[in-house]
């Protein structure tokens, strides 16, 4: 028989899903799996690193799985993913106790890797890798909702990011690859499909042949048992944000009218330093189109504050641009310098203090208006997805369909669902980034 394997999986879901499939291989090659560390012969981290705070949070959990080695079963520790593939090198003198160092372009080797046990401790290839429909995968999610990647990797230019080099360059999963996926997991009862990628509305792009996001929707809104279509992280170039587009989404009720769009800032010249692809003309403009043709649509954003040579006045004016913008939900982050970056380099950093204060300053503003918006929804009713219990006793927790897991806010509901049911609850209570809702009936 042979080992038993434990998988953490630390960091954002195309790193979930990295580790979703990295227990169906194991699986497939007869490991047995156990969400138990202290029962696991082999114990693995699957790792982010795409900033400081990441890498803080993977190189303690290393550290404290590492003592399962003498306390526990643990014979083997396995360091995978962004960390090794970043810095696996320098890691390999820090960290004696981890085993295997197993970057972004070999997990999928991992099955082979233990069978064959290696003498050495690095496996740090050029991220080319791309699972597909037929690479098996272990969902971790609740059974009613699957994330699906559909690209890997990142082509953009931006001067503060460590992705393409962690993950390699953009690249596209064939629309048949992603589709027979999509089939496979509505037949496992999967309701909620979350499309994501680096950048999901470069999706096709690479392939040049006319393969694009509004053709993928166009087929996934066919397939039955899908509620919910859910797009995230789309790069905000509006020639990619198309007139069919956003009239597909605005014509098929299982496409959430919910966009995610990492802004990062709004004054051109920090925009150019930035590496990013448009300014601030076009990003309002950008705005102003998806809400026209989608007057419902719920917009997240993510920003940066605190970035080299940001002036007061260029701060002014990003939080200026909140207060236009009026968005549904945001993100916002100091500037961290992340080495080997173009970014890390610039002259005038600012320093931590400002960048903390900036940050809290920018997310007052930031909460006052999701106070405002949720407060305008008490009395309705909406329809709501039941993800299971909340702390409290008695409460069920739930989100709206233009509220997405983990990132946004929840719905917390009174009266009786089972996790995955819809149901119609009328909104009682507006918090700052929650709502409190009474369910009226269960539709399905």
């Amino acid at each position: 028989m042979k080992e038993t394997v434990c998988l953490v999986s630390l960091g954002c879901p195309k790193n979930l899903v990295d580790s979703e499939v990295t227990l169906g291989l194991l699986s497939k090659a007869g490991y047995l799996l156990t969400t138990d560390p202290l029962g696991a012969e082999v114990l693995i981290v699957n790792t982010c690193s795409f900033i400081e705070g990441a890498t803080k949070e993977a190189i303690e959990t290393i550290l404290q799985l590492s003592r399962l080695k003498k306390e526990g079963r643990c014979r083997l520790l396995v360091v995978s993913g962004c960390l090794p593939q970043r810095y696996g090198k320098v890691l390999e003198k820090e960290l004696p106790e981890v085993d295997l160092f197993v970057g972004t372009g070999a997990f999928q080797n991992l099955p082979k890797l233990f069978s064959q046990k290696p003498k050495r401790k690095r496996f740090l290839p050029k991220p080319s890798f791309l699972y597909d429909d037929e690479t098996p995968r272990i969902l971790s999610t609740p059974p009613f909702i699957a994330y699906l990647k559909i690209a890997e990797g990142c082509s953009n230019p931006c001067t503060f990011c460590t992705v393409p080099k962690i993950r390699g360059v953009y690249r596209s999963r064939t629309l048949r690859s992603v589709l027979k996926e999509a089939e496979r997991l509505a037949g496992q009862g999967v309701r909620e499909l979350i499309l994501i990628a680096q950048d999901t509305a470069a999706y096709g792009g690479d392939f040049r042949d006319g393969t694009h996001l509004e053709k993928l929707l166009k087929n996934l809104v066919k397939i039955e048992g899908l509620r919910w279509i859910r797009i995230l992280y789309s790069y905000p170039k509006p020639d990619r944000f198309t007139d069919g587009l956003l009239e597909l989404m605005a014509r098929e009720k299982k496409i959430c009218p919910y966009l995610d769009l990492p802004f990062q800032h709004i004054d051109d010249q920090i925009l150019k330093r930035m590496g990013r692809r448009s300014n601030g003309t076009e990003i309002r403009g950008l705005l102003q189109k998806i809400r026209t043709f989608l007057p419902t649509v719920s917009l997240r954003s993510s920003l940066i504050v605190g970035f080299p040579g940001e002036t007061e006045s260029q701060f002014k004016a990003l939080l200026d641009f909140v207060k236009e913008a009026q968005f549904d939900h945001l993100g916002a982050f100091k500037y961290s310098p992340e080495e080997g970056t173009p970014a890390s380099r610039l002259p005038h950093p600012i320093p931590e203090s400002e960048r903390e204060e900036r940050l809290r300053t920018l997310m007052e503003i930031q909460k006052k208006i999701s106070l405002k918006k949720y407060e305008e929804m008490v009395g309705q009713s909406r329809e709501v997805l039941v993800e299971g219990p909340h702390r409290e006793r008695g409460i069920l927790r739930g989100r709206l369909q233009t509220q997405a897991p983990e990132i946004d806010g929840s719905v917390f509901l009174n009266g009786k669902a089972r996790p995955g049911d819809w149901v119609e609850a009328r909104i009682t209570q507006a918090l700052p980034y929650d709502l409190v809702a009474r369910i009226e009936k269960v539709l399905s």
